[in-house]
C-alpha cells in the first residue's frame, strides 16, 4: 500500500516534471517564445524543485509524511492551474518555478516513506518500482497533452495537470503511513556531505548522467516536430514509448543490483552504454526516421533506468545518522543539472541539433569516470528503520 499510494503521488508530479516537454510545441506558439526561452520554461519546474528538496526532506523527517504530500501536491496543483491563466512568459515561467517548488514534497516524503518500509536485500527493486513513477507520469502526460492542447489549449492542459496532483494528494493522504520506525533526524548533520568527498563524487556523478536523459527525453518532442518535421502527436507518442519501456527498465535494473549485491557496478555499465547511444542519436540526427526514432528509444530508456540505484547507494553510503543529509544534498546537485540543462541545450541546439545531443553524450562519460573512484556500499549498512531523503524526480 505504501509502495503503490507513494507511486502514484508521484506519478502525478511526473507528468508535470517529466511530461511538460510534451506540450513544449504548443507553449512555443501560444506564448511566441523562442527556442532558448523553451528551454527556460522547461528548466522551470526543476529550477523550483532545486532550492526546496532539502527543506522539504527535513520537514518530513520531523511531521508525518502525509502532510508534507498533501500540502506541497496540493499547492503544486493551485499553481499549475494559475500557469493555464497566465499570459507572458514571465509570468509563465514564475508560476512553473512555484509549482516545482511546491511538488518537490511529494519526492521527500513518499520516497521517505517507502525506504524506511524496505531492507536492504529489497531495497533495488523497491526503488525501481518507486522509480517507475517517473516514466508512468511521463508516457500519461506525452499522450494525453498534446490532445488536450488542440481541444482546450494550454490552459486546459495545466488545467488537467493541476487537478492530477491534487488528485494525487487525495490518494496519498488516505492511504500512506508514517514510517514503522521513526528516529529523530540529525540537524547538525545536514551540511556534513559538503566535506564528504565519496558524496561530491556520488551525487556529482550520478548528475552527470542526467545531460543525457533530458537531451533524449526532454527535447524530443521538439527536436522531432521542428527539426525532422514529425507531428506534435505522433512526436508525443515515441515520447510515451520511452516511458512505458522505461517502466520495465526500472524494475529489471532494481531487481539486477539486487541480484549482484551491488549499485554502482551496473550504474556505471548503463552510463558506458548510454554515452553511446546519446553520441548514435548526434550522428542520426538526419538520418531516415527509421534508424533516428529506435536510437532516440534506445538512448532514452537506458537514461531512465539507473536512477534507483544512484540513490540507494547514496542510501547505503551515507549509513543512518547521515542518510537524510546526505541523500537531500545529492538531490541539490541533480537539481543543479536538471534546472541548467534545458536552457544550455536549447541554445546550443538553436544553431546545431548533433552538436547538443553530442555534447550531451559526454556527460555521462563524465560521471562513470567520478563514480570509479567510489567504493561499493555494503548493502547491509542500512536499516528500514533509517530515515532518508528520497529521490528526486529524474
Amino acid at each position: 500500500m505504501i509502495l503503490g499510494a507513494g507511486t502514484f503521488a508521484q506519478a502525478t508530479f511526473s507528468a508535470v516534471s517529466v511530461g511538460l516537454p510534451a506540450l513544449a510545441p504548443a507553449l512555443r506558439s501560444h506564448y511566441r517564445l523562442t527556442l532558448g526561452e523553451t528551454g527556460v520554461v522547461l528548466g522551470a519546474v526543476g529550477i523550483g524543485m532545486l532550492f526546496t528538496l532539502l527543506p522539504w526532506g527535513l520537514l518530513a523527517d520531523r511531521l508525518d509524511e502525509r502532510i508534507v504530500i498533501v500540502v506541497g501536491l496540493a499547492g503544486a496543483g493551485a499553481a499549475l492551474v494559475a500557469a493555464g491563466r497566465t499570459g507572458s512568459y514571465p509570468a509563465l515561467v514564475g508560476v512553473l518555478i512555484a509549482a516545482g517548488a511546491l511538488g518537490a514534497s511529494v519526492n521527500a516524503a513518499s520516497g521517505r516513506a517507502i525506504m524506511s518500509w524496505f531492507h536492504s536485500d529489497q531495497l533495488g527493486l523497491a526503488l525501481g518500482i518507486r522509480q517507475t513513477a517517473v516514466p508512468i507520469g511521463g508516457a500519461a502526460a506525452a499522450a494525453g497533452l498534446p490532445w488536450l492542447a488542440s481541444s482546450g489549449g494550454t490552459r486546459l492542459a495545466f488545467l488537467v495537470l493541476g487537478c492530477g496532483c491534487v488528485g494525487g494528494a487525495l490518494v496519498a493522504g488516505t492511504l500512506m503511513r508514517g514510517s514503522p520506525k521513526r528516529t529523530a533526524p540529525v540537524i547538525a548533520n545536514v551540511t556534513g556531505p559538503l566535506g564528504d568527498r565519496r558524496m561530491w563524487l556520488l551525487g556529482g556523478g550520478a548528475a552527470l548522467y542526467l545531460t543525457a536523459q533530458i537531451a533524449t527525453t526532454g527535447f524530443i518532442v521538439l527536436f522531432l516536430h521542428e527539426h525532422r518535421g514529425v507531428s506534435t502527436h505522433a512526436a508525443a507518442g515515441v515520447l510515451a514509448g520511452v516511458n512505458v519501456l522505461g517502466i520495465g527498465a526500472r524494475i529489471g535494473a532494481g531487481r539486477w543490483s539486487d541480484r549482484l549485491h551491488a549499485r554502482l557496478r551496473p550504474v556505471r555499465q548503463i552510463g558506458l552504454l548510454l554515452a553511446a547511444a546519446t553520441a548514435a542519436v548526434a550522428a542520426f540526427v538526419d538520418a531516415p526516421l527509421a534508424v533516428l526514432i529506435p536510437a532516440l528509444v534506445v538512448a532514452g530508456v537506458l537514461s531512465m533506468s539507473w536512477n534507483g540505484l544512484a540513490f540507494a547507494a547514496a542510501a547505503e553510503a551515507a549509513g543512518a545518522s547521515r542518510a537524510g543529509a546526505a541523500l537531500g544534498f545529492q538531490q541539490t546537485l541533480l537539481g543543479v543539472v536538471v534546472a541548467g540543462t534545458p536552457p544550455a541545450f536549447a541554445a546550443i541546439a538553436s544553431g546545431s541539433w548533433r552538436l547538443a545531443f553530442a555534447l550531451s553524450a559526454i556527460g555521462p562519460l563524465l560521471g562513470v569516470l567520478a563514480l570509479r573512484a567510489v567504493a561499493e556500499p555494503r548493502l547491509g549498512a542500512r536499516r528500514p528503520e533509517m530515515s532518508a531523503i528520497p529521490p528526486a524526480a529524474r
